[in-house]
């Protein structure tokens, strides 16, 4: 590790004036940017700990019927309080070990947008709300690549806002050291069609599978994707497994979610 100041905030406007200095990052559960810390890959000057803000935790439904959950709520509260969207809550359930559910959070997550990471496939197969300090982004305009989004320099994830569907599943094949996604699938059924979006398998993030989702919104059933295959174009090939191997896990784990979602 390094030298580097520390603060604390106890409200948002608080942590967007301590943002607001030279070099200054967010903290929010740590997970990552610990670890890359550690290793000298970032070094800020200022840690701003989200933390402490009681402001941006939380869970509710709002008055259109969305699942509003704070940017600073953990992994573990998720789990234990997202009931009205069950597919969210068992994602959140099978987030890493329980030391990372219980000091991850969801708006740590979701802004650090990890290529393997399951949250940016709920909200994008959710066509989620990325709420912040400043604006509302949709979940299509949100993420743009690799630990990649739209969210400027200082700007604080305060809430994210799910519309709930009629069924919805998410299922991970997970690579066993890390817990992260080899591949991942959400699935999403509303009533003017199927999301669905896929984590772990593009070297550029999270991305929706269009084709599936218009075989499927025409005949929501694990045979309507009979005649698909995914493209193996732009996928990782690492040691866990090649391109192809993800394109088709793709596939499956689209059909298990589907069946699994009823």
């Amino acid at each position: 590790m390094y030298a580097f100041e520390f603060k604390r905030p106890k409200t948002l406007s608080e942590a967007v004036a301590a943002l607001g200095g030279e070099d200054a990052q967010a903290l929010g559960g740590g997970q990552t940017l610990i670890p890359t810390l550690k290793q000298r890959l970032a070094a800020p000057a200022t840690l701003v700990s989200l933390n402490g803000i009681d402001e941006i935790k939380g869970i509710c439904t709002d008055d259109q019927g969305r699942l509003c959950i704070g940017g600073g709520t953990t992994h573990a509260a998720v789990a234990k309080g997202a009931g009205a969207y069950p597919a969210l809550a068992a994602l959140a359930a099978n987030i890493g070990d329980p030391a990372v559910r219980s000091r991850g959070t969801i708006g740590g997550s979701v802004a650090n947008n990890d290529p393997s990471a399951c949250y940016p496939s709920a909200v994008l197969a959710s066509g989620a709300t990325v709420v912040t300090n400043t604006r509302q982004i949709a979940a299509d305009d949100f993420f743009q690549g690799m630990f990649t989004t739209a969210l400027e320099p200082g700007e604080i994830i305060t809430e994210v806002r799910f519309p709930i569907p009629q069924k919805a599943n998410y299922q991970k094949f997970v690579q066993p050291a890390s817990r992260f996604a080899l591949v991942g699938v959400f699935v999403a059924k509303y009533a003017d069609g199927v999301r669905v979006a896929v984590t772990g398998a593009s070297s550029n993030g999270v991305f929706r599978w269009t084709e599936a989702e218009k075989a499927l919104s025409a005949n929501f059933s694990a045979k309507a994707l009979d005649g698909l295959k995914a493209s193996a174009d732009g996928l990782i090939s690492d040691i866990h497994g090649s391109a192809e191997y993800r394109a088709h896990l793709i596939k499956v784990m689209t059909g298990r979610a589907v069946t699994a979602a009823g």
